[in-house]
């Protein structure tokens, strides 16, 4: 599963409720989830911090769809180094 796949997949399915909610109270939900995200961490809830680890990952997407930003591109940008030594430039193979 490509992260620009998955991003496309989450804007087709929520960009226009997204939209109409509005970037901020997005930005709201997207906070809330990080708090749910550390409240499973202190409980040490690995089921609980997964959960929570993909609504993030899912509400961060819905607020990088809002503004226009390519995830995987920005991603890139910021660590592409990083991302062509070691695990991460053989990954396709897995």
């Amino acid at each position: 599963m490509e992260l620009r796949c998955v991003q496309k997949a989450m804007m087709d399915e929520y960009f226009k409720r997204d939209s109409e909610r509005g970037l901020f109270p997005t930005f709201a939900w997207f906070v809330e989830e990080v708090g749910e995200l550390g409240e499973a961490l202190l409980k040490r809830d690995k089921a609980g911090v997964s959960e929570e680890l993909a609504d993030v990952i899912a509400w961060a997407l819905s607020i990088a769809n809002l503004v226009g930003i390519d995830v995987e591109e920005a991603l890139r940008l910021k660590y592409g180094e990083v991302l062509l030594k070691g695990s991460a430039s053989s990954c396709d193979s897995h």
